[in-house]
């Protein structure tokens, strides 16, 4: 006769708690994108042995992340901030990593890694050749790996830093060579820049042509784009604040300052692409240029429309020098060229322009001036001050409507910059510019 048995009161939970705990892991491939760890095993390579080992060991992985960042600041990897995040909602218990070092290269990562292990959220951490359990000489030794990972990124540092020093106090250039040279590829001379015969003669036209024909950066850059088909080593077109850096840089004359702002200047072994004196001679005219460039507001721009091809009306400083060593700036409107690089409209004078505009106040009717009434209340006030103040007689009513119009003429010889384009910008007519003449077109 069989008895049938029961299990002893508390022998589920007992077995419960005795049973080891799966682990189930999180497969992370990183490499770094520093050029120190360039010969680290590829992120695909490291995955390939990673399954390779699992598939051997019967280990199971619930998920597999890569990520492409140095692990040698703290907090500053969203993979890994991610995993440490999964692993505290146990969504896994396990990591499976090429080596300690791809988890950590500081304290700030590898704390966090042994606080989830203290706290039985982590159970393992597997690598090729290793095992790291919740233990505490494994824990210990996982510590080791990783100060010892640290301690080779803070020496590297070091001796880069010591590298770079020791190179630019040679006259040695110690990056990406600047455009206009080209980064020497021979073993014995690799540190070494030499001269780029494509692309130096054109940079030595940039300092040239602002030193002596005063062209702007801007027309420099114009110039490099549409006319001598300037493209840098990426087969891209300058950019403006390329150009401007160009302009800027010292190096073209034999000297360059590193780290850049530190004040600390050397003498290059390079071979300079122009004379100091050029160079001191384009700073001068583009100290000019730059006066108010960026928040210069001309009076007239974009208010006419070129009589060729439509395009809008901008406007530049020229300066000329004096012969008692003054300095004269007059302003200059042309087409902008933005629907025809190849628009033959002429340039006109500031005065120039002004003149044609008071020809057309002369024609316009004065219902044409949408601000007539801003014009009449002016002057009224004016009419006010002539008969409380200076006890003059007001002109008849039959004079008001001239009296307008040259109010107008007033304002645009000697107004604001702001009360010009209020007057133009409320014309109900649009202007013509085409051949220093300007025509109202009534719509």
């Amino acid at each position: 006769m069989c008895m049938k048995t029961t299990a002893p009161k508390g022998y589920e939970l007992a077995k419960s708690l005795t049973e080891p705990i799966k682990t189930r892991y999180c497969l992370y491939a990183r490499k770094s994108t520093e050029s120190e760890e360039r010969q680290v095993l590829s992120i695909d390579s490291q995955i390939k042995e990673m399954l390779e080992l699992a598939d051997r060991e019967g280990l199971e992985i619930v998920c597999m992340k890569r990520e492409s960042h140095s692990a040698k600041e703290t907090g500053q990897r969203p993979v890994f901030n991610e995993i440490v995040e999964e692993i505290r909602a146990k969504k896994f218990n396990g990591i499976l990593t090429w080596a300690p070092d791809r988890i950590s290269r500081n304290a700030g990562d590898l704390g966090k890694i042994v606080d989830l292990m203290d706290a039985g959220l982590l159970q393992e951490i597997r690598t090729y050749g290793q095992k790291f359990s919740n233990n505490p000489n494994e824990k210990f030794l996982l510590m080791i790996l990783g100060s010892q990972a640290k301690l080779e990124n803070d020496n590297r540092g070091v001796n880069v830093k010591r590298g770079l020093r020791t190179r630019v106090e040679m006259g040695l250039w110690p990056g990406q060579a600047p455009l206009g040279y080209l980064n020497q590829r021979h073993l014995d001379k690799k540190c070494q820049l030499v001269v780029d015969p494509e692309r130096a003669p054109i940079v030595k036209k940039m300092f040239e042509k602002v030193a002596y024909e005063k062209m702007s950066g801007r027309k420099i850059y114009n110039w490099l784009r549409f006319e001598a088909n300037f493209y840098t080593r990426g087969n891209k077109p300058l950019t403006l604040s390329g150009v401007y850096r160009i302009l800027d840089n010292q190096f073209y004359h034999g000297v360059f300052e590193h780290p850049k702002g530190s004040g600390n200047w050397y003498t290059g072994k390079h071979e300079p692409l122009i004379s100091q004196d050029l160079f001191e001679k384009a700073q001068v005219q583009l100290k000019r240029d730059n006066i108010q460039r960026e928040n210069k507001e001309f009076s007239f721009t974009k208010l006419f429309t070129c009589g060729y091809c439509s395009s809008g009306i901008s406007a530049e400083e020229k300066w000329k020098d004096l012969k008692d060593g003054t300095h004269a700036k007059y302003v200059y409107y042309s087409c902008s060229r933005a629907r025809d690089r190849n628009c033959k409209n002429k340039y006109i004078r500031e005065e120039e322009l002004i003149t044609e505009l008071l020809k057309i106040l002369d024609k316009v009717d004065i219902n044409e001036l949408g601000m007539r009434q801003k014009l009449e209340d002016e002057i009224a006030r004016f009419n006010i001050f002539q008969r409380s103040v200076l006890q003059t007689t007001v002109k008849s009513d039959k004079d008001h409507v001239t009296d307008i119009r040259n109010y107008a003429k007033y304002i645009l010889k000697e107004g604001t910059v702001m009360e010009k384009r209020e007057l133009l910008a409320n014309l109900r007519s649009r202007i013509i510019y085409k051949d220093k003449v300007l025509t109202l077109i009534v719509e």
